[in-house]
């Protein structure tokens, strides 16, 4: 973990974080304030950055990599919520904003370089700038709307339909993605998901 300014690749760094949708919009000025706060930490695949339950939160703007949030019962039964990649951002902001435990964990499913800051000081931060908070807590619902309709999707269509679906709305993601963690997002197990490609029945 280091900050950018001590980061080796401290350049190429800044134009990641320029491009982020969590930060679209934010001015060199802006830029210059949030710098400091952010730590860059390269995560290996499987690794937790946040685990269901807690009260300490961070915000993180991917860099590098693949990241999952995922939801777990009390017999450790997993559901995954959402992937998201470089460019994009996670958060647990709602439960933070609650004054909630976190009600998911955020895991790398690829090796992963993210920036992150407390979620404590990122609030502080964009409350100061008003034009972010509204982009941000934009990006915020957005996800939660995307992860509804996941969810009623894995009531409404057969195992054929969610593949489709997803294939449509997450072209890029399907080559990267591990077939048992894409399985699990479709709620299919490998092997259907293996068979339904197979049979070219997607």
């Amino acid at each position: 973990m280091s900050s950018i300014a001590q980061h080796p690749e401290r350049n190429v760094i800044r134009v990641q974080l320029a491009h982020n949708v969590g930060l679209k919009g934010i001015t060199l000025a802006q830029m210059e304030e949030l710098e400091p706060m952010l730590q860059v930490v390269d995560c290996q695949k499987g690794e937790a950055l946040l685990n269901q339950g807690v009260h300490e939160m961070e915000q993180y703007f991917i860099l590098e990599g693949i990241l999952k949030r995922v939801v777990s019962d009390r017999e450790a039964k997993e559901m995954i919520l959402r992937f998201a990649e470089e460019g994009q951002m996670e958060t647990s902001y709602a439960a933070w904003r609650l004054g909630t435990p976190a009600p998911y964990s955020i895991v790398c499913v690829t090796r992963a370089r993210v920036a992150k800051l407390s979620l404590r000081d990122w609030v502080a931060f964009i409350e100061c700038h008003p034009g972010m908070k509204q982009a941000f807590e934009y990006d915020v619902m957005h996800v939660m709307s995307e992860i509804m309709a996941h969810t009623i999707t894995l009531h409404l269509l057969d195992a054929p339909g969610r593949v489709k679906r997803f294939l449509r709305k997450h072209p890029e993601l399907e080559e990267r993605l591990p077939k048992k963690e894409l399985a699990s997002y479709l709620n299919l197990s490998a092997e259907t998901l293996s068979r339904l490609k197979s049979r070219g029945k997607i």
